[in-house]
């Protein structure tokens, strides 16, 4: 295996979640909670879109927004050769950790700067992904930008993975994450609704997929449940999504803490742990 992580800003966006990466210490604290509480919630829809896609030693993969880099192992581990790349230098370091534990092999190439750093040298990408859900507007332009730079780094035919929230009647957690939104977006503010969570649309991906130049070409829906030790927990890990830091712009971080963990209680659970079902989405769509 040759990873290859880079540091990569989404053209228009800031990155693949809403908004830039926060301060540096801020920054390395929530990558933690990403990394140690968060991040796992996904793997069903990782390993879902694995399995459909037959991912193993012939796989040459490319995730867009790659975070911590725990997609990436899970590839990894299944025979793919992997490159990543993400506008946050801090959750890039965590995953040089992940996939490099015994320290930078000569053959291991992490780099700073565009796209085009993560091309592989020996043969085009044949399988993309963009796994982190789709869940604010301004995420759209500079997400489409990528994955059209993305296209031109694969084979014709390419599978190509977008993600993304199922229904909002099957996610518990959006009822949570309109705190995010309500905190983001007060009355009278005059930018209302373009910051923030929002919830998802039936087509969102297959729109997506469109304006990148994609072919839609097959999805599947997956249960992700988020589940917490504790109250503190769930804070933690929901906060460090990134789909609060609009609303922490805005309002005081105890303020955001207090609502978030008072939207959380009619999750808890008896023993105090904290349980969301949530149904995700993915979309297959091919590169011409």
């Amino acid at each position: 295996m040759s990873p290859t992580l880079v540091r990569h800003q989404l053209p228009h966006s800031g990155s693949t979640r809403c908004d830039d990466p926060p301060a540096p210490a801020r920054s390395r604290a929530r990558t933690r909670d990403w990394a140690e509480i968060q991040e796992r919630m996904l793997v069903p829809l990782y390993e879902a879109a694995y399995d459909r896609l037959g991912v193993g030693p012939a796989t040459r993969l490319l995730g867009l927004g790659c975070g911590s880099g725990l997609a990436l192992l899970l590839a990894a581990a299944r025979g793919a050769q992997v490159s990543g790349v993400d506008a946050d230098e801090s959750r890039l370091e965590l995953a040089r950790e992940r996939l490099t534990p015994d320290g930078m092999p000569e053959h291991t190439r992490v780099v700073s700067g565009g796209l085009e750093a993560a091309a592989p040298g020996d043969a085009p990408f044949n399988v993309v992904t963009a796994f982190h859900p789709v869940g604010c507007v301004s995420t759209v332009e500079g997400l489409t930008a990528s994955l059209t730079a993305a296209a031109g780094l694969a084979e014709r035919g390419s599978a190509v993975v977008l993600g993304g929230w199922g229904p909002v009647e099957r996610c518990a957690t959006a009822g949570v994450l309109r705190v995010a939104q309500r905190l983001a977006d007060p009355p009278g503010d005059p930018v209302i609704g373009s910051r923030g969570w929002r919830p998802s649309g039936r087509d969102d991906l297959e729109d997506l997929a469109d304006r990148a130049g994609l072919r839609p070409d097959g999805s599947g829906r997956v249960a992700c449940p988020f589940g917490y030790a504790d109250l503190a927990s769930a804070v933690r890990g929901l906060l460090s999504t990134g789909l609060f830091d609009a609303a922490l712009e805005v309002a005081e971080q105890r303020q955001v803490e207090k609502e978030l963990a008072e939207a959380l209680h009619p999750y808890q659970r008896a023993d105090g742990t904290v349980w969301m079902p949530n149904v995700f989405r993915y979309l297959i769509a091919r590169t011409r």
